[in-house]
């Protein structure tokens, strides 16, 4: 790897004064202002340039706090750090209120990928396919649960009769889905990770895999893997932008995509509970 320092220096204009490894790929370091940048190395070929296009994406709705970009160079990312802090009450109510706003920001269709973002892009270390879908129910069966759901299969995750449930899931989608909705700006990977808390308590969003999809897939990341006062980020962002009844009925067609990208990640732990998803939509 490049020296770190040295990147981050070139692409933010001031020298670096201090770095401070974190892990192997990622640092964080003091420019002669005293201001702290982080320097991230992807993990994925066209992570850096499609982390820092989401990023730009996201801050150009003009709703949801995000780190700025300085730049990406060689598959390292230079962003500015966010100083960690304790996540309030109000903070998360407002919270809420600002991700209803990122979604109505909107896409130019389902998996539209963000301006300057690869078609090729990832979630985690899982490829993710950003190509455009004329309505969700299909686009979703198609670029976001089977692909994964296939993979499982032919990894021997998941046997070919489990996998025919999330099969029958896909054939109804059109009747599970819910109202028609337009393409929401998603982040994307909206667990409770890749939201920091301030030194004020308010949220900042870090690490998406931002396209254009249904503004309930990230509602139902935050509810997989919890979220701090996450019934105060659902009041807020019921107060800004009601969401369509029946919304917690589908929280599990929801959370199927991230579910099989973490049995095709991590194993057979996380198939029990994409199978369990995908059996409450069949009753």
């Amino acid at each position: 790897m490049p020296h770190l320092s040295a990147v981050a220096a070139r692409l933010t204009g001031l020298p670096a004064t201090a770095e401070r490894r974190l892990s192997a790929r990622l640092a964080e370091v003091t420019l002669a202002d005293g201001r702290v940048v982080v320097v991230k190395h992807a993990d994925e070929p066209g992570g850096a340039r499609a982390e820092a296009a989401g990023l730009r994406w996201l801050a150009a709705a003009d709703a949801v706090r995000v780190p700025r970009v300085h730049g990406q160079e060689d598959g390292l990312l230079v962003i500015d750090r966010v100083a960690g802090g304790v996540p309030s009450a109000a903070g998360a109510t407002a919270f809420g209120r600002e991700l209803a706003a990122l979604h109505a920001a909107g896409a130019p269709h389902f998996g539209a990928p963000p301006p300057g973002g690869p078609a090729d892009a990832s979630i985690g270390l899982a490829p993710m396919r950003n190509v455009p879908g004329a309505d969700w129910p299909g686009w979703y069966a198609e670029h976001r649960v089977l692909p994964y759901l296939r993979r499982a299969v032919d990894d021997g995750v998941l046997s070919p009769a489990e996998a025919t449930d999330v099969e029958r899931v896909c054939e109804r989608l059109p009747a599970l889905a819910g109202p028609a909705e337009p393409p929401a700006r998603l982040h994307g990977d909206l667990w409770s990770g890749n939201v920091l808390w301030d030194t004020g308590g308010a949220a900042w969003l870090i690490d998406p895999a931002a396209h254009g999809g249904h503004r309930e897939t990230d509602l139902a990341m935050l509810h997989l893997f919890g979220a701090p006062h996450l019934g105060r980020i659902l009041a807020g962002y019921q107060d800004a932008a009601p969401l369509a009844d029946g919304w917690r009925d589908r929280i599990p067609l929801h959370q199927l995509f991230p579910l099989l990208v973490h049995t095709v990640l991590f194993g057979r732990g996380y198939a029990g509970q994409a199978l369990t998803a995908a059996r409450s939509q069949l009753m």
